[in-house]
């Protein structure tokens, strides 16, 4: 199932009765309460049946849709070399990366921030990494990096790693930063040696398969697909396909993939507004509008579950 969050409901979508062409996929609008302001919701990431939403300036909820149940986060603590002042600063800006994820060794939820901060006396942009965990109710902080990460996305879970497409400027390149969930520890993986990216187009991390999948749109709105066929290991870097430009520009200009099917068709997203699945030679096979406006979008899987310690 996936959810979504225009400015003013949410709803949900099931994919097995969109993939069954049932016209009833999208359920009602079901309602979350949040404390009141002029600041739009935003939908940080999902986990396990559990969403987690974001509202300026420092309100932080993890909910259950299918029990109503919530829990605010509370602000992580600043240190001497930080400047930020509220949430927004963390989970607002450019130059942040985020992830809401089960950490099955410890049963566990964890809220993870990487954020970026000045050294001092030498000015050096250097990133630092703090997760939330949701059974000690408290936020903790690794082994900050000697340079700096820049991004905007939700992490991607896969094999055990939070995942994400970051920027490095010393490089002056992308790479994927991945944070192992057992070590508490930040590794790189490079991108494949022939992946080109326009720095305005649209890029993103997905699970393509059993794999992890890489994709990027073009000028000539073309959507290319690689896939890692070894994990880590970066000669197995292998170009799947790429989407062609058809007779509708505009389901290129604003497709974003989410998954791929066991017989190979591609679930994405037409700018949050609706649901599209194409074949892999980029014919549209099926289309479900649920909002008019843009909205946010994340995959979630309907639980029963409650957060560890019985919260």
């Amino acid at each position: 199932m996936c959810i979504s969050k225009s400015r003013t409901q949410y709803c949900i979508i099931d994919f097995e009765a969109f993939l069954n062409y049932d016209p009833h996929s999208v359920s009602l609008n079901i309602n979350f309460w949040f404390p009141q302001n002029d600041f739009p919701v935003k939908i940080i990431g999902s986990c396990k049946g559990f969403i987690l939403l974001f509202r300026r300036p420092d309100i932080v909820y993890i909910w259950n849709p299918s029990t109503g149940f919530k829990k605010q986060i509370p602000l992580p603590p600043l240190d001497d070399s930080e400047s930020v002042t509220s949430l927004s600063d963390h989970f607002d800006h450019y130059d942040k990366l985020y992830g809401f994820v089960y950490d099955q060794a410890s049963d566990d939820y964890l809220v993870v921030i990487l954020s970026h901060v000045m050294t001092e006396p030498d000015g050096i942009l250097v990133s630092k990494l703090k997760f939330f965990s949701i059974r000690d109710n408290r936020w903790e902080e690794i082994e900050g990096t000697n340079f700096a990460y820049f991004g905007d996305q939700e992490g991607l879970l896969f094999n055990g790693a939070i995942h994400w497409l970051a920027f490095r400027p010393d490089l002056e390149r992308y790479v994927i930063l991945a944070f192992d969930l057992m070590d508490r520890k930040l590794f790189e993986i490079p991108l494949p040696d022939y992946f080109h990216h326009e720095s305005i187009m649209p890029y993103g991390l997905w699970v393509f398969g059993e794999f992890l999948g890489l994709w990027a749109k073009h000028y000539d709105s073309t959507v290319e697909t690689w896939v890692m066929k070894e994990y880590k290991l970066n000669s197995s870097w292998t170009k799947t396909f790429v989407l062609p430009r058809n007779s509708n520009p505009n389901l290129y200009l604003y497709f974003s993939p989410i998954f791929s099917t066991d017989n190979g068709d591609i679930i994405g997203t037409m700018r949050g507004t609706g649901l599209v699945k194409l074949n892999d030679k980029g014919q549209q096979l099926q289309h479900c509008s649920f909002s008019n406006s843009l909205s946010d979008i994340v995959v979630y899987t309907k639980s029963l579950l409650s957060l560890p310690g019985g919260q």
